[in-house]
């Protein structure tokens, strides 16, 4: 740490190069540090939309960001305090983002001319006044990386590969970060190649030394570690907190989970993090497709177990026939939509909320869903567990909605005591005696499961119409109406589990109704307008369908109500259905998730209406 260190309360970093520069590696690892430390951190991964970009060009920048902080946070930040641009097309997607006077560390290597003209641009940035206004260091990233790991005798693109690390070190040293973490992971991955290993510690290394002989830096940068709940707190992604809580859920159950999916982004990492639960009760199946992965699902429920299927938005359109078998079949079927950009194949590695609407309706017939969506990525584990339940106990298909930006983004997450998960208890019907497939529940409407195999349990299934009580084929026009009236019942007696609306901020004047992933922005662009002076509360819904029992209630008490959604307004909607409130959409569907500024903007431009 240099003498002219200074202590700041939070920062935000971001890391941007070409897709193949490893800008999600050293993110991650900035992450994991940072983690150690015991700063809260929230982070947003975004990847090209374009998956295999040429190099170089404006499309294939990846880029990494991180805001950390000795306070509570809630999202990655709006403006970036430093942007770390690996070459031409990284500085120039990605300058806008920087706040004025901030540190920009370009890789002036980067910038040659075939590196402009992929950038499409006609002069040198490095050259006109373009980082005028920002704290700009120049360093020859890729020329330094070579010169540290010249000794190991690597190919120049091996050396280059490495390029990653030194600006990693750099960044290590400006803000007070230690090597040692990312040095131990080095080790555990590269101990079979140890030419891999030296060469990467080396340029780990080259580049913290670099940032403290060289004299381009004012300062270095203290954050004080968070005051945290005391407990066990582990960095977590929100695709791999809903894949343990799906293994937590599996053994509260003491029963089979079974993953069925096809690989889509940004939902493949689930099935990457439960392949290794064996133990813990989970069956994985990479299916040859969308429809087979949620009729495998599907099977595995009427065969005893839990059928959960994963995917995005195209695949949630093609699973949507066989969710409607489970509907009419009434059995347990959890489904996994982490949203992306669309429609079609849209923008496959960017975030959206547009897909509530298909889950809500997206079905032939009368097909209603249990639908429930997290609201950050360690929020993710509670809200599996819960859609387990609301599956077994209630005997009908769940929707958790996630999104890109929850499933890529990471942030600490307190490890529960197991005992203190809820109790999930499967309604399974093993005495012949007067036994009915579709006799009902008096509480919750939900059908008895009955395992095949299991003596005098012998009953139809399939997606024709069945009677209620003998489930029989039935084309009675009564029949069919009573049925699909108690299917959307079932939905609703969910409400039982739904604990009360928690309302944050004042219980008068604007409130602002979310849901998802758009939480934390909306969080503190409320609290933003309460320190103004403005009345502004906010609820957040996790339970989309059934809606809880006190919305109404809570939507009355205020004169205006405004919902910040990254669609056309799909939420405000089914507000404006169910209560005739005049709900007014706040919208974004730019493929990135809200800034607290945005959220803020609108809050007061809503009070002055």
């Amino acid at each position: 740490m240099s003498d002219s260190t200074q202590t700041a309360t939070n920062v935000v970093i971001r890391f941007a190069g070409d897709s193949g520069d490893g800008m999600q590696l050293v993110g991650g690892q900035f992450t994991r540090t940072t983690a150690l430390l015991g700063n809260d951190l929230a982070t947003l991964p975004d990847f090209p939309a374009e998956i295999r970009a040429p190099a170089g060009t404006r499309e294939g920048v990846s880029g990494f960001q991180i805001h950390f902080a000795d306070h509570d946070i809630f999202t990655p930040g709006d403006e970036t305090d430093a942007l770390v641009a690996m070459n031409a097309a990284a500085l120039v997607t990605n300058l806008a983002r920087l706040r004025p006077g901030g540190l920009v560390i370009v890789n002036s290597d980067g910038f040659g001319s075939g590196d402009l003209s992929k950038a499409r641009l006609d002069h040198n940035p490095l050259e006109d006044d373009t980082l005028a206004g920002y704290r700009a260091v120049h360093a020859p990233i890729t020329t330094l990386t070579r010169n540290a790991v010249e000794h190991l005798g690597l190919s120049t693109k091996e050396a280059d590969r490495c390029k990653n690390f030194f600006a990693l070190g750099m960044v290590y040293w400006i803000y007070g970060r230690p090597l040692k973490p990312t040095e131990d992971w080095l080790t555990a991955k590269f101990s079979k190649k140890p030419e891999i290993l030296d060469a990467n510690l080396s340029a780990l290394r080259a580049g913290r030394n670099y940032s403290q002989t060289i004299e381009l830096f004012q300062a270095t940068y203290e954050v004080p570690k968070a005051d945290f709940r005391k407990g066990r707190y582990r960095n977590i992604t929100g695709n791999s907190a809903l894949a343990i809580g799906l293994a937590a859920a599996a053994q509260k159950t003491g029963q089979t989970l079974f993953y069925g999916s096809y690989p889509i982004t940004p939902a493949s990492d689930i099935l990457h993090a439960l392949a290794p639960f064996k133990q813990y009760g989970v069956a994985t199946f990479q299916a040859e497709d969308e429809i087979a992965a949620v009729c495998a699902a599907i099977g595995a429920s009427y065969g005893g177990s839990i059928g959960v299927t994963g995917t995005s938005g195209p695949g949630v359109a093609l699973k949507g026939e066989a969710i409607g078998l489970a509907v009419m079949a009434e059995l347990p079927l959890v489904v996994i939509c982490v949203q992306r950009g669309g429609p079609s194949t849209g923008l496959p590695t960017k975030t959206e909320q547009a897909d509530l609407l298909q889950a809500l309706y997206g079905r032939n017939g009368e097909a209603p869903c249990a639908v429930i969506a997290p609201r950050s990525p360690s929020d993710c584990f509670a809200t599996a567990i819960e859609a387990v339940k609301f599956a077994v106990e209630g005997m009908l298909p769940v929707f958790i909605m996630s999104d890109g930006y929850i499933g890529n983004g990471a942030e600490p997450w307190p490890v529960p005591d197991v005992a203190s998960l809820p109790d999930i208890t499967p309604g399974f019907r093993t005495d012949p005696e007067g036994f009915l497939p579709y006799e009902r529940d008096p509480e919750t409407l939900s059908r008895p499961w009955a395992v095949p195999g299991t003596p005098g349990m012998e009953h139809r299934i399939g997606g024709l119409e069945k009677q209620d009580g003998t489930g029989n084929v039935s084309y009675d026009p009564l029949n069919h109406e009573h049925m699909c009236r108690v299917r959307a019942e079932k939905v609703q007696r969910l409400q039982r589990f739904i604990p009360p609306i928690e309302v944050h901020g004042d219980a008068e004047g604007t409130l602002v109704v979310g849901w998802g992933g758009t939480w934390g922005a909306i969080r503190s662009g409320v609290d933003v307008c309460r320190r103004e002076g403005l009345k502004v509360g906010q609820i957040h819904l996790r339970h989309l369908n059934p809606l809880p029992a006190d919305l109404g209630d809570i939507l009355a008490r205020y004169d205006r109500v405004l919902v910040p959604e990254l669609n056309l307004g799909q939420l405000s909607k089914v507000l404006r259905d169910a209560y005739l409130v005049d709900a007014h959409s706040f919208c974004k569907i730019q493929g990135q998730p809200f800034l607290t500024r945005e959220i803020a903007d609108a809050i007061r431009q809503e009070a002055t209406r």
